[in-house]
Parts: C-alpha cells; structure tokens; sequence
C-alpha cells in the first residue's frame, strides 16, 4: 500500500545523503518534497502541515545540522514524527479480567470489512486461550448473519444470530447466551450504512447502551483515503470508539487514511488486516510501520512470523507423534515443564476429579522433576530422540555427565517407559471415539471415525484414564 510513498521518501533521503553537511536551505527542499509526497498520498491536509512543522523545525537544531551525520539524524527525525502520528506507541485491547465475558463491539461503514474483521479478532482471541463467541447483529444486510456463521464454523468459533429484526435485542440476548455457555468474550457485528447516516449512529449508540461494551472498535477500510477521517470523527463523537482495526491493507491504494486517522481523531490504530485468511488480523506497531514506510523493513514482525511458523511445526511434529503413541525424551521433559508451569504435579493432580484421594495416598516431590531435567539435558540429541539407543555404557556416560548414578538414570528411563505406556493407553481412547451425526448415528456403515476428544469430557473419560492411572503419574513424580 505504501510502495508510492516509500519510494518518494527514500529519493528525498538519497538525495540528502549525497550532500554530506546539509544547509537550512537543504532541509527546507527536503521537506517540501516530503509534503509533496505525503499529499500524494492522500494524507490529511492537516496532518501533513503539522508533520512538517514539526519535523522542520526539528531538523533545523544545531546538534542535527552541526553533527557529522546530519543527513541520518533528518531521517531519524522523520521516523520519530512519522512514528508520532500514526500513535507513537502500541495499543493493545483493554480488557477486564473481572468482566465475564468482555464485550467488543465493532462499528463502521458498509464495505469496511466488520464482518470479516469481527471473525478474525475472534480468531486471534481464541489462539490467545480465550473463548470467543460472535454476535450477528447486522439485521440489514442481506446474508450478513449467514455470512457471520459461516465464518464462524471455519475458525471454530461459536456465533449468535438470535430472532426477530431488533440489533438492541440480539446483542444483549447474545451476552446473555455467552455467559450461559462461559464463553469470555463476545464480539458484536453492528450493521453498517453506505454513509454515515443517523439511523446508523443511533442504532449504534442503543446497543452500545444496552450491552455497556469494554472495547469499541472501528473498523476502517485502509483505501478510503481522505474520507476516513471526516467518517472516523463522526463516529467518534456519537459512539466514543477505543481504537481502530484497519482493513485492507494489502490494497494498492496510497494509503492515506492509515496515516491520517490516528492524527486527526487522537484514536489509536490498534489492528491491521493484510488479507483474507483467519491470521491475517496483527497487533499495529506504530514504529515498526514508520520503518516499513521509510524503507527501513521491519525484522521484528518477520522474526515473530518465522518463530510462529516454526512452533507450528514442532507443535505438528509432536501431535504426529503422540498420535502414534511415540514419545521420546524431549517429549517427556516438555511434559515436565508444562507441569511445573501448571503448578506442579500436585496442583495438577488436585485439580482432576478424585485428585484429592491420590494425593492423599502420597507425597509427591517436585524436586524429581528438575533431576529428570538434569540427567536428559546430559544426553545427546539422538539418545533424546531415539531412547532405545541407550544401553548401558551410554547409561553410565550419561550419569557421570549429570552427577548421578548410573540407577538414577535407570530409574528415569523405568519412568519414561511407563509414561510411554500411559500416552498408548490413553491416545485410543482420545483421537478413535465413534464420530455421530446430528441425529445420533454413526458414520457411514457404522465404522469408527477419528476425532478429537479431550480428556475429561462427556463421553471420554479420562481418555481411558482411571484412579489408578492417577497414582501412577504421582508414583513416576515421585521416582517410584
């Protein structure tokens, strides 16, 4: 969206790298080429006139003009100003964690993408470890409601259509089945207009009313260009918005409106979409897209897609794994440290129906943990991940690495052999549970089909877990 903008600031910095010490004559050049540039791409006029003046007369310091690198500390002072303007710092969702559930409500135009954007924040919530539940109160727009759901059952989330014609009536009947289901969130899809009209403000300011929302958020369409800020202010004034999400920002227009709408409505920016997929909804940095805009890239967000593809990939791997009821060594340590992030094996056990008695029956050391931790650190990367390698000269290797004997490896080793045990025991009964359909009957020919099934839900137990499969996990803490 950017390109245009970015190539225009980039000559003008070019140009003032070239010149080595710059004169008042020079910045004054530089920075009517970068109103031009910026009134080219449709920034608010107001904006632009506030953004030169205030990098002008920055530039014009004697520590930048005297120092031996003025044409970089100009540069800098532009990154600040753009950085400045688009929200100088991140903006994130304000939500109550004493609040069951939070409501988000968006608001915006027709053709702005609320609905697409409302399915996308429930998406991001929900890979946040929320509970997202959609609500469709668009009652206008022909198949919004439709399209809301349909959305909602690629992502997996839950969405409230409701009866009747009233968006006040939906929206609060909506709150009230997500507490009835202990959902943590809901996510209100209001109906748009073509412009801004009254009907629209007031209908948005009943249900704002009625479901006293912590987050309001409007959607803008990142191509809009210059209109966004007269629709923005407008809102603002009748709605009182928290911030803005906004869409579209892989178009090809000149961007305009993304750097006018912070600026002129002092509302942050605190959601960018670049696309049509579930994930394509990001947290806005404001610096990171004044480096993007100047040429800079942006390393940060490129590093953070790469580390999350690439848990994705270890989070497959194992699930392929598990599946197959092959549990190596670095599986088993995982499992350790998620316990003692979860509390520990006592916490962890207590919390499981009929918990109670088995921690009666026992103490369990948590210091186990961290001696498994140790001896498994002290293996190469091969033992950790084929175990079956591990005979006894690599046993008594593996202890002096660790500082223990050679039996408390083969203790460990027992312990592992037996979580092995437990995960082909359970696995079965967790991913092979007879699919049904809407009617309660099998899948066709009546043949098992695989399917999720967590453990301690209706219908699955335990995954085939019982007490005395509880005492064993206290007995492999405790090295028994």
């Amino acid at each position: 969206m950017f390109e245009s903008l970015s190539d225009r600031l980039q000559g003008v910095f070019a140009n003032l790298r070239g010149k080595g010490r710059l004169t008042e004559s020079d910045i004054n050049e530089a920075m009517r080429e970068i109103r031009m540039a910026l009134l080219e791409a449709d920034v608010n006029f107001k904006v632009v006139k506030d953004f030169t003046a205030n990098a002008t007369a920055k530039c014009m310091e004697s520590d930048i003009l005297d120092s031996l690198t003025p044409a970089q500390n100009v540069i800098k002072v532009v990154m600040d100003e753009l950085t400045r303007i688009l929200g100088g710092t991140d903006a994130t969702l304000e939500l109550s964690p004493n609040r069951i559930p939070n409501v988000i409500m968006l608001v915006g135009l027709q053709g702005s993408g609320k609905t697409t954007a409302a399915a996308k924040l429930a998406y991001l919530l929900k890979q946040q470890n929320h509970k997202p539940q959609l609500v469709a109160c668009d009652v206008y727009r022909p198949a919004a409601a439709d399209q809301l759901e349909t959305l909602g059952g690629e992502i997996g989330v839950a969405v409230f259509r409701g009866d009747g014609a009233d968006p006040v009536a939906i929206a609060k009947a909506g709150v009230r089945e997500a507490v009835d289901n202990l959902r943590d969130v809901v996510i209100i899809d209001t109906a748009g207009r073509l412009h801004v009209d009254e009907a629209m403000m007031t209908e948005a300011e009943n249900i704002r009313s009625a479901v006293e929302p912590d987050e309001i958020l409007m959607v803008v369409d990142a191509m809009t260009g210059q209109d966004v800020v007269n629709v923005a202010k407008a809102f603002a004034e009748r709605v009182d918005f928290d911030g803005v999400i906004m869409s579209k920002m892989d178009g090809d227009a000149r961007g305009g409106g993304a750097l006018s709408v912070r600026e002129a409505t002092g509302k942050p920016i605190k959601f960018v979409s670049s696309g049509e997929k579930p994930d394509s909804l990001e947290a806005f940095h404001p610096d990171r897209m004044a480096r993007r805009i100047l040429g800079m890239g942006d390393v940060l967000s490129l590093i953070e897609s790469a580390v999350k593809v690439q848990k994705e990939e270890e989070e497959a791997e194992v699930a392929e794994r598990l599946a197959r009821a092959d549990l190596n060594l670095n599986d088993f340590i995982d499992m350790n440290r998620q316990i003692r992030k979860m509390g520990g094996i006592s916490r962890l056990i207590g919390a499981l129906p009929g918990g109670d008695k088995a921690l009666a029956q026992g103490q369990v050391d948590e210091r186990a943990l961290d001696s498994m931790e140790v001896i498994i650190n002290s293996m190469t990367k091969a033992e950790r991940e084929k175990p079956d390698l591990i005979n006894g000269q690599r046993r008594a290797r593996i202890a002096a690495g660790a500082g223990v004997t050679v039996t408390d490896v083969n203790q460990l080793m027992k312990r592992y052999g037996e979580a092995r045990k437990m995960v082909k025991k359970m696995m079965p009964a967790i991913t092979e549970q007879p699919a049904r359909g809407k009617k309660g009957k099998k899948g066709k020919k009546g043949k098992k089909q695989r399917r999720p099934l967590l453990p301690g839900m209706p219908g699955g137990g335990f995954g085939g877990m019982n007490m005395s499969d509880l005492k064993k996990i206290q007995d492999l803490m405790k090295g028994e």
